[in-house]
């Protein structure tokens, strides 16, 4: 039996981050070049010089994957750069994302289409995708990335609780497809989190202090919150987990 830490380990593993440009995704392709993965950022159209350089950092392969998720030809394509580039794809975090507010009686349908595209339909695509190479291989890594709206329905963004509640359920059914062929499906669950989706709520005192008062860890996520998450659904030491939704939430689902 391998030693524990060794277990987390992902030294020859080659990863894709969709939307590693900035926030979570950018926190999370560092974690993976850190514990050892080769690592391919995905972003709409850069990826910025200050990722790269982190990235670099850790001595590990690093490429570039770049493409509007809007657009149902970007997924597969993602994919088969991210092979092309680094000779494999064990690992996918499906973290690229956008979020539009309005009250639903007024919701714009546009937003809505663009919102699922990108935050569901995306997150399937490239599953599908991936999972054809991972199936050949008996061995793969999925992390989809949910949101406490996987289990609440917030306020004035239906699209975004629709998509990522789907997201829940998405990475259950492939969890029960895929697991006995050595794929692992989990989904990462952060909770309020420092980065440009929540911008407008951290700048409004009022709804600012509800969220704070709300959260038991009493402060707003980071993105290096999710490292460790990230690293354990990747590696080894998560086989045996199969279908879960493992919430980074400072506690807010226990209050």
């Amino acid at each position: 039996m391998p030693e524990v830490l060794d277990l987390f380990q992902l030294d020859g593993k080659n990863a894709l981050v969709t939307g590693a440009s900035r926030g979570l995704g950018a926190g999370m392709a560092l974690a993976l070049a850190q514990a050892g993965a080769n690592v391919a950022l995905h972003g709409s159209r850069n990826v910025p010089d200050s990722v790269v350089q982190q990235v670099r950092s850790t001595g590990r392969k690093f490429a570039f994957t770049i493409g509007d998720l809007q657009d149902p030809q970007t997924a597969p394509r993602l994919i088969e750069e991210t092979i092309a580039a680094l000779g494999s794809i064990d690992i996918l975090v499906n973290n690229a994302g956008m979020i539009r507010r309005a009250p639903a009686v007024e919701y714009p349908f546009n937003d809505w289409t663009s919102v699922l595209q990108t935050n569901l339909t995306s997150v399937f695509e490239l599953c599908q995708s991936a999972a054809v190479h991972m199936l050949r291989q008996n061995s793969g890594k999925i992390i989809n990335i949910a949101s406490l709206l996987t289990f609440q329905g917030g306020v004035f963004v239906p699209a975004y609780a629709a998509a990522k509640g789907a997201v829940g359920q998405l990475t259950k059914a492939l969890a029960n497809e895929w697991s006995a062929a050595g794929i692992n499906v989990n989904a990462i669950a952060p909770g309020y989190m420092a980065t440009d989706n929540t911008q407008a709520l951290r700048s409004d005192p009022v709804r600012s202090r509800q969220i704070l008062e709300r959260i038991p860890a009493g402060r707003w996520g980071l993105p290096e919150d999710l490292a460790g998450a990230v690293v354990f659904l990747a590696s080894r030491a998560s086989n045996y987990v199969h279908g879960h939704v493992l919430a980074v939430d400072g506690g807010w689902l226990a209050r």
